[in-house]
């Protein structure tokens, strides 16, 4: 592993690609499915053939046994159904065999995945289809061909279909725009996406004595280790061999499935590390982040390490996020975010720039609802990441461009040298960017892209991206509306850019978003402060989002609906995990492991007395440890019969949104206050009686 291997030799060896369908495809049944890729329409049922043999001996010639429609359900991860190439012959033998039907569309039991009340257990039929605009592949022997999930009555049970319709719709409302400005030989305009990755590795038998993170993913219990991220020495810092190890197997792994893993390094919290891929196509960034998580957590294994995707796996150290990072390129290859040498003068690129800060500042509640989940708000708040408040940074120049032709009196800048000099003859000056990067900022321009870094470790880059291409799609029609009606399109170009900048520069923030005072601004501007997912929901369903999804085609009222309880539903049930989980560890593990502390204690200190030696202490250590570790015992149990009761007043209550409510108001506040009496203790009591791994085992034990 990773000794002179030829990288673009293996590069996509287990991908089905279009260097592949070319070579393996006769050439006017390619012709004929590239051209129905372009322009829509249902596959020819001949090329769907063909299409499916060449697949299957491409499969089987790697060998693979087995195929699947690899889909993305509501869950968040991905499923998948393995069925074998092995047909029945009429003489007892068997043939390998995969026809069109198959590879277009499979079946799948919809009742039991999340459909938020479209399917019942007696309506289980669902459907699976191809997506042939994203390539199959190989995954442990067996072909996975990517496909969307519907069911029975049509309704959208997936996270693809949205982005796919999503890409389609920015794609026709960008067009428009270029057409304005005279620009007539794009074909296309794709959403790029490049989610930067965060996760922690722990050692997997230290981690398999916990169950929460077994069975949550994360520490419920944990006092602070004597060293954390203090020094900020673990951030770029060099890497240790299992980590290493990891990493360049995780490399060839995924680049064997054609994902551009690009960037890895230490992240700021010890145990934290980061892997960034190359930008490429939204929908295929959303297949190969999938398959980037899914296998992390597999190679993992093989190094005996456990890979953490929570966004908080511990209380008190920097969680994990996924910066999304976002743009708009055409097939002709230009950059629709790129400024160029002279952004006061591109005015595609400034028309552009404020249709992202509109539909940024129209739409913060569904920004928010994007990045909406139980353990992504552990991590949104904290001193590594942003509050909960959609803000904007653009960078100081770009500002003063819009204000200066908005009209808006500011104080000048000043030239900025683009040099950087070092001061050592011997080493060259180097070019300065048009900006500096914020990293506190949620919506970071970044020089050719804007970054979106609220979204957390563990979620699906799916819904995120439906929503930037909805909203930015809208504002772009919006926008190509007004200026098709003008006579003058250069003035009504002009006008749009200045009297957008106006009405949403309040979302344009380039200071300091962690600064406590930040929260009264952003309040003084009108922007919303949705610290937790039962607060941003409701706005899912508001008169206005629903109107935005329906005329573009996104979401049906129903399927919004649906997905508003698949989301409540999933963080009360999340919340609800944990705190059994609490309640199983605290009274099943460390009370126990308290009450052995204090009976050898106690022992001690009769033994003490016994031989006159406690006679003569006026207060013996035993007897002050006892004091010390008793009340916070007798703490402990209390708080265990509170958690216990608040979790069963939740099962009392009838719909989604309420437990939800509940689980926030009530479970989160005791499950809070069991783990500050436990934490306490751990602090106390002697490590060889303390019965799970500690923060400085679990940071530092890799």
């Amino acid at each position: 592993m990773g000794e002179n291997i030829n990288v673009p030799e293996l590069f996509g060896s287990l991908v089905f690609n279009d260097k592949e369908m070319k070579e393996r495809l006769p050439e006017d049944i390619y012709a004929s499915l590239k051209k129905t890729l372009s322009e829509g329409g249902e596959v020819d049922k001949n090329v769907a053939n063909a299409v499916a043999s060449a697949l299957k001996d491409w499969a089987i010639s790697k060998g693979a046994t087995h195929y699947t429609h690899w889909f993305q359900p509501m869950t968040g991860i991905t499923a998948e159904k393995h069925d074998s190439f092995i047909s029945a012959m009429p003489d007892g033998t068997a043939i390998m065999d995969f026809n069109g039907k198959a590879l277009i569309k499979g079946e799948s039991d919809a009742s039991s995945f999340p459909s938020g009340g479209l399917r019942a257990t007696f309506e289980a039929r669902g459907y699976t289809s191809w997506d042939p605009t994203s390539s199959p592949f190989i995954k442990d022997n067996c072909l996975c061909i990517p496909t969307v999930f519907r069911s029975f009555s049509g309704e959208v049970l997936d996270m693809k279909t949205p982005l796919l319709r999503s890409i389609e719709l920015i794609n026709k409302e960008a067009l428009r725009i270029l057409k304005l400005f005279g620009i007539n030989d794009v074909t296309r305009v794709i959403p790029t996406v490049g989610p930067e990755q965060e996760y922690f590795l722990v050692d997997r038998n230290m981690a398999e004595l916990r169950r929460d993170l077994m069975l949550t993913g994360r520490t419920l219990f944990g006092a602070k280790p004597p060293k954390g991220q203090e020094l900020a020495d673990h951030y770029f810092g060099s890497l240790r061999p299992r980590v290493r190890d990891f990493m360049q197997e995780l490399n060839e792994e995924l680049w064997k499935l054609g994902v551009y893993a690009k960037t890895e390094h230490n992240e700021a919290a010890p145990a934290q590390h980061e892997l960034a891929p190359i930008y490429v196509a939204a929908n295929i960034a959303a297949d190969h982040n999938q398959l980037t998580m899914e296998k992390m957590k597999i190679i993992a294994e093989n190094h005996g390490l456990m890979c953490l995707l929570h966004e908080k796996p511990f209380e008190g150290v920097n969680g994990s996020g996924k910066h999304n990072n976002w743009s708009l390129e055409t097939d002709t290859g230009k950059n629709l975010l790129r400024p160029g040498h002279d952004p006061a003068s591109n005015k595609l690129f400034l028309l552009m720039l404020v249709a992202v800060i509109s539909a940024v500042h129209k739409h913060q509640d569904l920004l928010r609802i994007a990045v909406a989940s139980a353990s992504n708000d552990n991590r949104l708040g904290g001193n590594e990441a942003q509050p909960a408040i959609i803000s904007m940074f653009i960078g100081n120049d770009l500002e003063e461009i819009l204000e200066q032709m908005a009209g808006i009196a500011t104080a000048h800048i000043g030239e900025v040298s683009r040099k950087l000099e070092s001061g050592v003859k011997s080493l060259p000056d180097i070019n300065r960017d048009t900006t500096d990067r914020n990293r506190t900022s949620p919506f970071a321009f970044t020089g050719n892209k804007f970054e979106f870094r609220m979204l957390g470790s563990s979620l699906s880059v799916a819904e995120t991206n439906v929503i930037i291409n909805t909203i930015v799609a809208d504002e772009l029609r919006s926008f190509a509306e007004t200026i098709e009606a003008a006579d003058d399109k250069q003035t009504a170009i002009d006008n749009v850019i200045v009297s957008k900048y106006r009405e949403h520069a309040a979302v344009i923030f380039n200071g300091n978003n962690y600064s406590p005072s930040w929260s009264e601004e952003a309040s003084r501007r009108g922007l919303l402060n949705l610290p937790t997912t039962p607060d941003a929901l409701p706005y899912l369903t508001s008169g206005d989002n629903v109107a935005l999804f329906a005329r573009n085609r996104i979401y049906s009222g129903t399927e919004l609906m649906s997905r508003l309880e698949i989301l409540y539903d999933k963080y009360a049930k999340e919340i609800l995990i944990e705190a059994n989980t609490m309640l199983e560890m605290a009274g099943r593990q460390i009370l126990p492991s308290v009450m052995e502390y204090l009976n050898m204690l106690m022992g001690t200190l009769k033994s003490r007395f016994d031989v006159g030696v406690g006679l003569r202490l006026k207060e013996p250590a035993e007897q002050l440890m006892i004091n010390k570790i008793d009340p916070l015992a007798k703490e402990t149990v209390a708080d265990i019969d509170d958690l216990r009761e608040t979790v069963d007043g939740c099962c009392a209550l009838a719909t989604a949104k309420e437990k939800a409510e509940y689980c926030r108001d009530k479970v989160i506040p005791a499950m809070k206050k069991l783990r500050k009496a436990s934490d306490s203790l751990e602090e106390i009591i002697g490590s060889a009686y303390w019965p799970i791994p500690t923060y400085a085992d679990l940071l530092y034990g890799v």
